[in-house]
């Protein structure tokens, strides 16, 4: 498998290289610091089989390089391996069709194990980032909550039980557990214990559990 390595830092290019160059699979690594140097690489040249690419390149935007790839129809998988975990890195380079995501801070056996699932034809996300995007599309869900959903969310998440909030609220436990039932059709998960991590997760950020 031949790589090119993509990014600003040449520290960081050469520690790469010296982890990469022991595998078995790797026959080939170039390196590029910038994203003029990284196209003129892959088009002069056979296209890496693949391209580990930083989002940030001394000023310019590495997700670039991949949507010129794309246009000219360049025949070669992506990974990302950078430290932004913004959303909208990383939802562009899902678009954009990114056979991989990972932040730097990985260890190195998840940068290896990364490589290996892709060469296979599968995507591997750094869990970290899959983390925060469901969490940022729970967050947009619980806006739809009611009114009365949102208090029985956040008793959920300040341990009451069902009979615990229905006299809090004045309501019977039979009302207490239809709403529930709709929460937990509206956050897409099937136990109360589910909602009520989510909302200690959640809520306690923001300091809304304090009583």
């Amino acid at each position: 498998m031949n790589l090119l390595i993509v990014d600003d830092h040449e520290i960081v290019r050469k520690g790469i290289r010296a982890v990469l160059e022991g595998e078995e699979q790797v026959t080939k690594i170039e390196e590029a610091g910038e994203l003029e140097e990284a196209l003129k690489l892959v088009t002069i040249h056979e296209p890496p089989d693949l391209i580990l690419i930083d989002v940030n390149l001394g000023g310019k935007n590495g997700l670039d390089l991949i949507e010129m790839c794309k246009d000219r129809q360049i025949d070669t998988k992506f990974v990302v391996l950078t430290s932004s975990s913004r959303k909208g890195d990383f939802i562009r380079a899902k678009e954009l069709g990114v056979a991989g995501y990972i932040l730097k801070s990985s260890n190195v056996e998840d940068i290896l194990y990364a490589i290996k699932a892709v060469k296979r034809g599968r995507k591997f996300y750094d869990t970290q980032i899959k983390m925060e995007e469901a969490i940022s599309e729970r967050s947009k869900l619980l806006a739809s909550l009611t009114e009365r959903e949102t208090e029985i969310f956040l008793e959920i998440g300040r341990g009451l039980t069902n009979t615990q909030i229905a006299e809090k609220l004045y309501i019977t436990e039979n009302t207490v557990k239809k709403h529930i039932t709709s929460l937990l059709s509206k956050l897409g998960v099937k136990r109360r214990t589910e909602v009520a991590l989510y909302a200690t997760k959640i809520w306690r950020r923001k300091g809304e559990l304090d009583e």
